[in-house]
């Protein structure tokens, strides 16, 4: 049998156990952010790129890089790290681009480039299949249906009557 002193005691380590564990066990109620850094790009933004594509026709594709060789402007770095705050995973993607002569020679990362990359942009057509003069085409007559963004569409009076 257990006595008045050996359960106050075994109270007392009980309360010292949660106490200290309390913080692990509750972590999952506290908000964390997720934490994106750096040039976020679509995968069709690399897809436009072309070799011989000047500084300014890649900048104006990509925005500007994050990190520009400091000593010759011919390497451009684009680097994205994403932390999600809910399970602390990291996304970390680059893409490096070396000029040659203000012109783009090689690009060298983890994004996959058009099949088109080595066409150069005044003989190539643009990603798409349209043509440079005609009228900007919709999601669905391009063939590329799928939104970039899913958007939620808002739930009617009934739904929400539904979900009470």
């Amino acid at each position: 049998m257990i006595n008045k002193k050996q359960s106050v005691t075994l109270l007392g380590a009980a309360l010292l156990s949660v106490s200290l564990s309390a913080c692990s066990v509750f972590d999952w109620l506290v908000y964390k952010p997720d934490v994106p850094q750096g040039n976020y790009m679509e995968p069709q933004q690399v897809e436009k790129l072309r070799i011989n594509m000047t500084k300014a026709q890649a900048e104006y594709i990509l925005g500007r890089p994050v990190l520009r060789d400091s000593f010759a402007d011919n390497t451009w770095y684009y680097v994205y790290h994403f932390k999600s705050g809910r399970d602390a995973s990291i996304t970390h993607k680059e893409l490096v681009l070396h000029f040659d002569n203000d012109k783009l020679v090689k690009v060298d990362g983890d994004y996959d480039l058009s099949p088109e990359f080595t066409t150069p942009l005044e003989q190539s057509s643009l990603p798409g299949g349209a043509a440079v003069n005609s009228e900007p085409l919709l999601p669905a007559e391009r063939g590329d249906t799928k939104p970039l963004v899913e958007e939620k569409k808002p739930l009617s009076q009934q739904q929400l009557q539904d979900e009470k």
